[in-house]
This record gives C-alpha cells, sequence and structure tokens, in this order.
C-alpha cells in the first residue's frame, strides 16, 4: 500500500491444488454470520470516461460502478478482493486487518446495482489475537483456493493462511507460510501487493504467484516469485511509466492479469490493466505484457488496489475493480464492473 499526501509451507501446499475463478456458491448470509454490521448506501457511477458516454475501452465494456459510503471506517482501506456466487456477493480484506463482506444487487450480466449487507471482523491469529496485537494487519492482497485463504501482509511481507469459508468470521489463522529472505526482506511499503493461485490444469496450479509492489526506479524491475511446494522460484515484470503494482488474478483461460497504480505530482492518479499470456509466468522470465486498460484522473477511479474475476451465467469474464479509500475524506471507495470481450 502506498498511501496518498518452511516446513509449514509445504504442509500446506500439499492441500493447495487448483485456483476457483468463481469460488463455491456461498453466499453473504454464509460470511462472516457474527461480524459487525455497518450501515452503507451507494451512489451510481454510470460513466467511467467522466463526460463521455461510450463504454468501450478496446477490450473491456465498462457495465457500470458505484460509490460506496460506509457508517464505520473500519470499512475502508479495502486492499484485496475474491467474487462469489456469480458476483453476487464480495469478500474483501482491509489494509487495517478486517474481512469486510457484502451482498451486490446486480443485473444478469454483472452490472452493479446496489451494494448491501455489509458486514466486518478483524482478522485473528492463531492465538485468537487481533493481527493489530502483533502488528501484522497491514493486509494488502486475498485469493481463495481449495485449501483456504491466503492474505498478504505488507508489513512483515507474510502470506497468511485461513480457512474456508469464513462462516462466523471468528475463525482463527491457520499459519504463515515459510518465505525466503528476499521476500521477507523487501521494504515494508513497497512490499507483497498482488497475490493469486495458480489455475487448475496449468504449470502454476498449486502454486501462490505474487508480485512486490514498487521498485527503486523505472529502470528497475517488479520483482515477482512463485511460491510452491518446492520452494519459491522469480520472475521480473518490467516497470513502466512509474507504475506500481497493486493486484492480480487469473482469467479463465490462464492469462494473468496485473492491476496497476499511481499516483504523483508528475502524473496525478493513474490506473492500468496489464494481461500476460498463459504460460509466460515461468522462472526467469522477464515479463512486459500487453497494456488492456489505462486511466487517469478524467476517469472515474481512485486508490484502486483490489481486482477479482469471475464469469456470469453467459459465461462472459466479468472484472471487479475496488479502490482503497485509506479512510480520508479526500478519498472514495469506488467499485467498478467491466466485461472483457475476447
Amino acid at each position: 500500500m502506498r498511501r496518498f499526501g518452511s516446513s509449514f509451507a509445504g504442509a500446506v501446499f500439499l492441500v493447495l491444488t487448483a485456483f476457483i475463478l468463481d469460488a463455491p456458491a456461498v453466499r453473504a448470509q454464509e460470511i462472516l454470520s457474527e461480524g459487525l454490521p455497518v450501515k452503507a448506501r451507494t451512489r451510481a457511477i454510470e460513466t467511467f470516461h467522466i463526460g463521455h458516454d461510450d463504454p468501450v475501452f478496446g477490450k473491456l465494456t465498462f457495465l457500470g460502478g458505484l460509490e460506496l459510503l460506509a457508517s464505520d471506517r473500519k470499512v475502508g482501506g479495502l486492499s484485496g478482493l475474491v467474487s462469489l456466487d456469480g458476483g453476487n456477493t464480495f469478500l474483501a480484506v482491509t489494509d487495517n486487518g478486517h474481512w469486510v463482506r457484502a451482498t451486490v444487487e446486480q443485473e444478469s450480466d454483472g452490472t452493479p446495482l446496489d451494494i448491501k449487507d455489509v458486514r466486518f471482523a478483524p482478522l485473528l491469529g492463531k492465538n485468537g489475537k487481533t493481527l493489530r496485537a502483533r502488528w501484522g494487519h497491514d493486509t494488502e492482497a486475498l485469493t481463495l483456493a481449495p485449501s483456504g485463504l491466503y492474505v498478504t501482509a505488507e508489513y512483515r511481507n507474510a502470506i497468511y493462511h485461513y480457512p474456508w469459508p469464513l462462516a462466523t468470521g471468528k475463525e482463527r489463522m491457520i499459519g504463515q507460510l515459510g518465505l525466503p529472505g528476499d521476500i521477507t526482506s523487501l521494504p515494508r511499503n513497497a512490499g507483497l501487493e498482488a497475490l493469486a493461485a495458480g489455475p487448475d490444469g496449468s504449470s502454476l496450479a498449486g502454486r501462490l504467484v505474487a508480485v512486490a509492489e514498487s521498485s527503486k526506479s523505472d529502470a528497475h524491475d517488479l520483482s515477482g516469485f512463485i511460491i510452491g511446494p518446492d520452494g519459491t522460484e522469480r520472475f521480473s515484470i518490467e516497470r513502466q511509466d512509474r507504475f506500481d503494482a497493486t493486484d492480480a488474478a487469473f482469467l479463465p483461460g490462464g492469462d494473468f492479469l496485473l492491476m496497476e497504480r499511481r499516483f504523483n505530482l508528475r502524473d496525478l492518479i493513474g490506473l492500468r490493466l496489464r494481461r500476460f499470456e498463459a504460460g509466460s509466468i515461468q522462472a526467469g522470465a522477464k515479463l512486459t505484457g500487453e497494456v488492456i486498460l489505462e486511466a487517469g484522473f478524467e476517469h472515474q477511479i481512485d486508490n484502486m488496489e483490489a481486482l477479482a474475476v469471475h464469469q456470469n451465467a453467459a459465461g462472459e469474464t466479468i472484472l471487479s475493480l475496488l479502490s482503497d479509500d485509506n479512510r480520508s475524506m479526500l478519498q472514495r471507495t469506488v467499485f467498478l464492473r467491466f466485461r472483457l470481450d475476447e
């Protein structure tokens, strides 16, 4: 997150066998049932390019968006996202160590109409205490695999493993993956920011793919890691135009999608999505990818940090993007939906 202004690992990955693009049909009321309810309302975002009605952006079609206004600031800082039940439900993680779940009222094609039934609960450690109690609460990314949920913590450069489903919200951490020193020693504000579980049937099945948020400069690549039961392999992604990595997800065909964000006085605010061909992520690879979306101050974006992928009833690929408002009155929590048109 960049604000505006071991042995256990092997045991875990033996059961980490695949990534489910659209996770099992689990509805909002079945998640965080004992979490605290939050009053929330939304404002519709009808066009992505401000002042322009055309919804088509290359291979992406803007379906709609919502600005989420919650009564409790703990629901701010949304930094990781999983889409559930055909997009009817989402589970998010905040950058101060909370789960957030909600129902998305939507049309059949995935167009979002409202966000309701919002609840939150703190992430708990193995001892049942909150992560804030051990300064491990700077949680930034979230992915779901058959063996459970995996969450990155940027301050500690750690990956936590949680059970699934989170029926009550009081479930404790199963454990923490053993990671090599070049991951745990990443700068605290430029550490593990993007996380996705490798798709079934690919060379990445049973592994996690993580990308560090930033690098020393545009001349230095973003560090990528393939984390599995036999150890960690490294690859790199060419950093361009002062963008930082914020989240990642795999598409149904196996391609890897990286979301990037920038904010500085020179460029102001920016969002970019880069796509990498299936099979290109492998040890030693240096990747550039294809830019499929780039947006700036003239678009309906904020500090975009979370990305999820699901398929609707028609089999179309839907992207959900979510912003981290840093719990600031000067920023917004923005939920956007696009259809990927192949």
